[in-house]
């Protein structure tokens, strides 16, 4: 990182008043969920067969190779097979199809979770409940939990993408379970004090967060700026705590943990189960009706475009998360995972590009303090030994240059392809 840094974030229109204040809508029941069976490259098991009758919360497949996270069934009904379904990452993959029989059968005998368990006790219960991060990036939660380094745990609140309102209307609905799960995660990290960071313009939701922690001397509520990638959290922590790190938090005593993925954790303490639903934010300019919805997982993007209205625009960009970080999918087929919390809906525009005019603004905002320009010179140059210099793998693909572009040039995309270049020759 360069010594000579500029802002490294920036305020943007945040479009949140479009689902902040909506009502959660409620699915109807839905004749098939396909529930995708994809956590990158990764082999999953399968546990269930054709014609087995499951029910809501009922294990039906796991990961299991240097991480374990189990997958649990999202409706009751019948099995009827494995379907190639196009994913998130716009590539085919194995998708779970359960017949819904409309019941919503829950599966019996459950574990819980007292607040009283151990540390130990509560990163078990993470792993066998298959929690995982529920801000984007779906990794397996008991693995940041798994270390006596911790001095600081750090709730991430933030939810800085434009039009994402999933987590914080979650944390509304939830206020006791994201307490339950704040405290328990606290007491599994063994940190010496908890930070809850949330954007300063929350007015109404620091308050009820305050009161909820106000026996918990430890538990501090924390506003921070309005900017964008305050969520990412590299900027948070280094807002919170004015540390920088290579690779991980807990190289400087930290853990970052999503709220959602908290709440999920205080719901699995107090009911059994494990990440079957979600809320999920369906917004942007083209969408008739924006608002969150609650669905299960495994529920067609296309079932919750069309609750929401349908689509306002013939052509349209697709976005499976928000504008800045999400994936665009070519197709409504994909599927609500463990980590999806936003489908964004944008009218496609023609964007014409002129040349760079050496401004300086990308270097300038990026987060990671990369210098994008000159990595994009590199890789049009096949540079191979100037892109090792730059460290185009420490892009974390936020958008932000692309977005601060008077020249309208998808900076995010050549730093995209450059770091494929790099992967590349790396495996040979």
């Amino acid at each position: 990182m360069s010594f000579l840094i500029g802002p490294m974030q920036k305020h943007l229109n945040g479009h949140k008043e479009l689902t902040a204040h909506n009502e959660i809508l409620e699915l109807p029941v839905q004749e098939k969920v396909y529930i995708p069976l994809a956590m990158g490259n990764a082999k999953i098991d399968v546990l269930v067969k054709e014609n087995d009758h499951v029910k809501v919360g009922t294990q039906v497949a796991a990961r299991n190779d240097h991480f374990y996270v189990p997958i649990f069934a999202s409706v009751s009904g019948k099995v009827l097979g494995i379907e190639k379904r196009m994913g998130s990452n716009l590539r085919p993959c194995d998708h779970l199809v359960i017949e819904n029989d409309g019941k919503m059968e829950k599966e019996e005998g459950l574990s819980t979770l007292s607040l009283d368990a151990d540390g130990e006790s509560i990163i078990a219960f993470m792993k066998e409940k298959g929690l995982v991060g529920c801000g984007g990036a779906g990794f397996p939660t008991y693995v940041k939990y798994q270390t006596d380094k911790c001095e600081t745990l750090i709730i991430n609140a933030v939810e800085c993408e434009p039009y994402i309102t999933a987590d914080a209307q979650t944390i509304e609905h939830h206020l006791d379970d994201f307490r339950r799960g704040v405290i328990a995660m606290f007491k599994a990290s063994k940190a010496k004090k908890c930070l809850v960071g949330i954007k300063e313009t929350k007015k109404e939701l620091i308050p009820k967060l305050v009161e909820l922690f106000k026996d918990q001397n430890t538990i501090e509520v924390t506003p921070v700026k309005d900017v964008y990638p305050m969520g990412w959290e590299r900027t948070l922590l280094y807002e919170l705590v004015h540390k920088r790190y290579d690779k991980l938090p807990i190289e400087v005593g930290c853990i970052v943990s999503n709220a959602t993925t908290a709440i999920r954790l205080g719901i699995a303490m107090e009911t059994g189960m494990p990440i079957v639903d979600k809320i999920v934010t369906v917004s942007g300019d083209a969408i008739k009706d924006p608002h969150n919805v609650h669905c299960p997982v495994g529920t067609p993007f296309s079932v919750l475009i069309e609750s929401c209205g349908g689509y306002t625009k013939d052509v349209i960009e697709l976005v499976a998360g928000g504008p800045m970080m999400g994936g665009s999918v070519t197709k409504d087929e994909v599927c609500v995972g463990l980590a999806t919390n936003a489908i964004t809906v944008l009218e496609h525009k023609d964007i014409q590009s002129i040349g760079c005019l050496r401004c300086g603004q990308c270097v300038d905002h990026c987060p990671s303090g990369l210098q994008p320009v000159n990595i994009t010179n590199a890789f049009k140059a096949n540079d191979i030994d100037r892109l090792e210099k730059l460290r185009p793998m420490d892009c974390i693909e936020c958008g932000m240059c692309t977005y601060i572009c008077p020249s309208k040039i998808e900076v995010t995309e050549n730093v995209r392809k450059a770091k494929r270049m790099m992967a590349l020759r790396t495996k040979k």
